[in-house]
């Protein structure tokens, strides 16, 4: 790596570490803390929602996946509008007056305190999941670029994004990931460019070579057949549907930054302008995919095989020789702006949760216990406010650990982006199908609920280990998990709760 690149991707950094110490306040309460002060505007929430979407999963996962594959995985992408709107009209209001930072909040009221510990749970699993991967893709252009032991970038990497979003919160993890974006958008850009532009026969070769791949053309969207044992179009499709559906109506790290928009208006327009604005980016990435196979197949130059062999490392190795000296430390940056945006947006929300959701419920006696305190003695609120502050705190630096940890159990994986989606399929639980039983009119037997999350638990775990053990049956897809599991849950609650009316 040149002194350059090195200078610049150091001095990116240690810049975003400083810039989101810099949102420090000496006495703010856990409430600034974690929703911001309701104070950002719309396109800054907007641009933190799709810094959020473009994690390092996507920078290195899907030039990868298309480098190896095709864009069958971009199908993902296309379900995003469907969510975006739901989100605008009934998701976003909804929370906006709900009157608790807390996604969960809401079930708990609906079905009682086991829905919301449920779903938080599920919640704190798939986040600490996330982190991993994200670490995980984090240290991987820092092996290939000077060859430096994977296991201590995770480490420092997992440090330097620790104490930012401990420091800054909320409002210090928004700010951040709407200058990563703009960043990464850029970065991704300019790598595309010098792809396209590299080609012998110029930039159509690119779409030539990898629409007539001896695997068959490398821009397909997937096989549009009934097959739910692979990942055809419909399969990704509706996975997408089901996931992003979940991520917009009840993943704490939108809820939270719905909070923290100024106004109701702004917080509609960033649910639509991050989600759209990841439709095309991602599209970027996928042709990126695209161009660095036709790059290599067109001779321009030489992959080794064993990086051929692990195609999420194939976007590092380009960068690392096939770029020039400054824009190669601009890429190495916009890498780690897409990854540490995403893992400070999940060690904050992650950190809400454990406050709002377990130990406020549990340990500090609930939230009017503070009110109470707040009229009649306010050097005893005060207290209270900075010890919840002092547990968010010590929550985000205990998140950012364990995700460091998951990141090292990681470094084994082949594909990150099917391991994640696997890993984001089964952990999520089926929870979007409680939701849903929470948001129709008919009001639903507590126990009937209680049943149809048993139910759908049965069969995530089915799904998910009958290929991995050979489980005599029917074999599914694994991004069929969360879709058969939200329903199974979702009709049993319902039909459960008609069946004791009738009795």
């Amino acid at each position: 790596m040149h002194l350059i690149d090195f200078v610049i991707f150091l001095v990116f950094t240690l810049g975003v570490v400083v810039f989101g110490c810099s949102f420090f306040k000496k006495g703010s309460s856990a409430d600034e803390f974690t929703s911001a002060g309701h104070s950002i505007p719309g396109w800054v929430v907007g641009m933190s929602i799709f810094a959020t979407y473009v994690s390092s999963i996507s920078y290195i996962g899907y030039p990868g996946k298309a480098f190896a594959a095709d864009w069958n995985a971009f199908v993902f992408s296309l379900s995003i509008p469907i969510a975006s709107y739901f989100a605008a009209k009934y998701f976003v209001p909804f929370y906006r007056h709900s009157g608790s930072v807390s996604a969960y909040t809401f079930l708990e009221e609906k079905f009682g305190a086991w829905a919301r510990l449920y779903a938080s749970a599920c919640y704190l699993l798939t986040q600490i999941a996330r982190m991993g991967s994200i670490l995980y893709l984090l240290a991987v252009p820092m092996y290939i670029l000077m060859g430096w032991d994977m296991h201590t970038v995770i480490i420092l990497t997992s440090i330097g994004i620790i104490i930012y979003s401990m420091m800054g919160g909320l409002k210090a993890v928004i700010w951040a990931d709407a200058i990563q974006g703009i960043i990464l958008i850029g970065g991704a850009v300019l790598c595309l460019g010098i792809l396209m532009l590299s080609m012998p026969e110029g930039p159509m070769q690119t779409f030539e070579l990898a629409a007539n791949s001896p695997m068959g053309n490398k821009f397909s969207l997937g096989e549009f057949t009934s097959d739910l044992t692979t990942s055809t179009f419909w399969v990704c499709l509706i996975y997408g549907i089901f996931i992003n559906l979940q991520n917009y109506g009840i993943d704490q790290n939108y809820v939270q930054r719905y909070h923290a928009a100024k106004t109701d208006k702004d917080a509609k327009f960033s649910a639509l302008f991050g989600g759209y604005l990841f439709i095309p980016v991602s599209a970027l990435f996928f042709l990126i995919g695209s161009a660095l196979y036709s790059y290599y197949q067109a001779g321009v130059a030489e992959l080794p095989a064993e990086i051929q062999a692990k195609p999420d490392y194939v976007f590092p190795y380009f960068i690392v020789n096939g770029l020039p000296v400054g824009l190669r430390g601009l890429l190495i940056a916009s890498i780690f702006a897409a990854g540490m945006s995403t893992v400070s947006t999940s060690v904050t929300s992650a950190a809400t949760i454990i406050l709002t959701d377990y130990v406020r419920p549990f340990f500090l006696k609930a939230r009017s216990v503070a009110d109470h305190l707040r009229h009649h003695d306010p050097q005893d609120h005060h207290k209270h406010q900075k010890l919840e502050l002092a547990i968010v705190r010590l929550s985000s630096f205990g998140v950012g650990i364990l995700g460091a940890c998951v990141a090292i159990a990681m470094l084994s994986v082949e594909s990150i982006i099917d391991a994640w989606w696997t890993l984001s399929s089964i952990f999520s639980g089926g929870m979007l199908g409680l939701f849903l039983l929470g948001c129709i009119p008919q009001k639903i037997n507590r126990t009937a609920a209680l049943l149809g999350c048993i139910c759908g638990v049965l069969v995530i775990g089915w799904i998910s280990m009958a290929s991995m053990w050979n489980l005599p049956g029917i074999h599914l897809h694994p991004y069929l998990a969360i879709v058969l599991g939200t329903c199974v849950i979702f009709l049993t609650g319902f039909l459960a709760t008609l069946a004791v009316k009738k009795g």
